[in-house]
């Protein structure tokens, strides 16, 4: 367990030094809560960020707000060594093996908890019983299921998406001079392209993003559920990515794969606690929300251009736009059978169109729709400004 716990701990013996582009949207304000007792629970898509982020935290809390380095603890709770002990057991194993005093400040970061089983009331009892500040991070969404309330008013949950534009082009070390600014739509239409996975970013390597795709489907999917109809999730994830900024219907998806549509409903789920989709309902009554399909958009643009190939770029225009308001909870409007984009929680509506304008009948219904203020997103600068 030493040589193990010291593997994963470098930074005990010397030096830590990190390579990792730091990404300040989330590290800020995660290094912000280090003295608030809340439950830091990182999540997002597999592959985007999460681990790095928890590096580049640890190497903060060592030089700059000079924690003593064996006071900082990370460990991958997936590691194929750890699977007999509880998160429990991990702790206090740590704690013995460091001889730390069971009052005195320290700083988990317990990287995948959803590999462990009972993860939530282990996260509390450490947060009830011990001087601990807790990150924790996962790739399913399956963590914000606390169906026990045991996080209730402990935890404070950080969704790391990929990179928006001003990041990608940080980590393509691109910069841009003011004289130079009308490179910048060229340069935004290769973000439109590639997306935001941050390893894809730097090496561009369509093999990397091949391989997060099939960890995704076969290991975060068919294994964990344990599902028999291998060919049948593949093509269904194929179809979600050809239907993304569309309207849903799960009825068909079934039948052009000849699977009930409880199957469907099952595959639908377990796509969206991977973070790879998200689904948004219609603005609307209960009963409307209900009864009406939801519209669907891919975690990242990148892996839906290499399922479906780069094209429909007002597609993939929408897509980043809901990624940049996700956060505003946003449902599509329907009305008389014409569609508009957005409607945000704040009462803001949205229209994305790439470099195109609204038809005759969307104006209308845009013009007369009441909202509390509207925006026609029709280009990257109105992108950026949202």
């Amino acid at each position: 367990m030493e040589e193990i716990f010291y593997r994963f701990n470098p930074w005990w013996e010397e030096e830590f030094k990190i390579n990792f582009i730091d990404r300040p949207k989330y590290t800020i304000p995660l290094l912000s809560s280090i003295d608030k007792p809340s439950i830091e629970i990182i999540t997002g898509l597999r592959r985007i960020g999460k681990t790095s982020i928890m590096k580049i935290l640890i190497n903060k809390l060592i030089n700059e707000k000079n924690v003593q380095p064996n006071r900082i603890f990370f460990i991958s709770l997936d590691f194929y060594k750890l699977e007999d002990l509880s998160v429990l057991d991990i702790v206090e194993e740590y704690l013995k093996l460091q001889k730390i005093p069971f009052s005195e400040r320290i700083y988990l970061f317990l990287d995948e908890i959803t590999y462990k089983k009972d993860f939530s009331v282990q996260l509390k009892n450490i947060y009830d019983l011990y001087n601990a500040k807790i990150f924790v991070s996962s790739s399913s969404a399956s963590v914000l299921k606390d169906k026990k309330a045991y996080l209730t008013g402990r935890e404070k949950i950080t969704e790391v998406l990929p990179l928006d534009f001003d990041e990608f082009l940080n980590f393509k070390e691109i910069k841009i001079k003011k004289a130079d600014k009308h490179l910048l739509k060229a340069y935004f239409e290769d973000y439109m392209k590639i997306g935001g996975i941050p390893e894809y970013v730097l090496t561009e390597d369509i093999e990397y993003i091949k391989q997060l795709v099939d960890d995704i489907i076969y290991k975060d999917i068919i294994a964990m559920h344990n599902i028999k109809e291998k060919t049948a999730v593949r093509e269904f994830f194929f179809l979600l990515m050809e239907r993304a900024g569309k309207q849903l219907s799960l009825n068909k998806i079934s039948k052009v794969l000849g699977i009930s549509v409880d199957t469907a409903k099952r595959f639908f789920e377990y796509f969206l606690d991977t973070y790879i989709i998200y689904a948004i309902e219609r603005c609307g009554k209960l009963n409307e929300r209900l009864k009406s399909p939801k519209k669907i958009y891919a975690g990242d643009v990148g892996i839906r251009n290499m399922i479906t190939g780069f094209r429909d770029l007002g597609a993939v225009f929408e897509n980043l736009v809901f990624l940049k308001i996700k956060n505003r909870k946003p449902c599509y409007v329907l009305h008389d059978g014409i569609e508009l984009d957005f409607l945000t929680e704040d009462k803001i509506l949205i229209e994305a169109k790439y470099e195109r304008d609204l038809n005759e009948k969307q104006l209308k219904l845009f013009n007369e729709y009441p909202a509390k203020e509207k925006i026609l997103v029709d280009s990257f600068e109105k992108y950026q400004s949202l």
